[in-house]
Formats: structure tokens, sequence, C-alpha cells
């Protein structure tokens, strides 16, 4: 019986990780949109390439975002 509870709770705290886990990339990828270069100028945002990561654009109201 102690077992069962035991192996209840651990799975139990297994799916709330998940559960947070997948609420924090959800939130991640609803606070931080990708657009495209084009965009980014016309909003008059400035392009910026980085090495082994990509490029990204950086808007007037100092807000970053990763280029697609």
């Amino acid at each position: 019986m102690r077992m069962r509870r035991m192996l209840g709770l651990a799975l139990a705290a297994a799916t709330l990780v998940g559960a947070s886990a997948v609420g924090a990339v959800s939130a991640q990828a609803a606070a931080s949109p990708t657009i495209t270069g084009e965009e980014c100028t016309a909003a008059g945002g400035q392009v910026t390439s980085f090495p082994y990561r990509g490029s990204s654009c950086t808007l007037p109201d100092g807000t970053t975002q990763p280029i697609t």
C-alpha cells in the first residue's frame, strides 16, 4: 500500500513538471514571435547577424526578436 502511494506521488510530480515545461515553452513562443528581416526594417528596426547564432532584430523600443 505504501509503495503504491509513493508511486502515485512520483507520477503526479512528473506530470506537474511536464505540464510546467510545456507551459514555459508556450509562454516563450507567445512572448517572442519571430519576424522577417523585411518586417524588421519596415518597423524601423536594425538587423544584426551573429556567427553560429543567426540574426536578430532590434526594434526602436529596445526589444530584440529572432529573425526567421
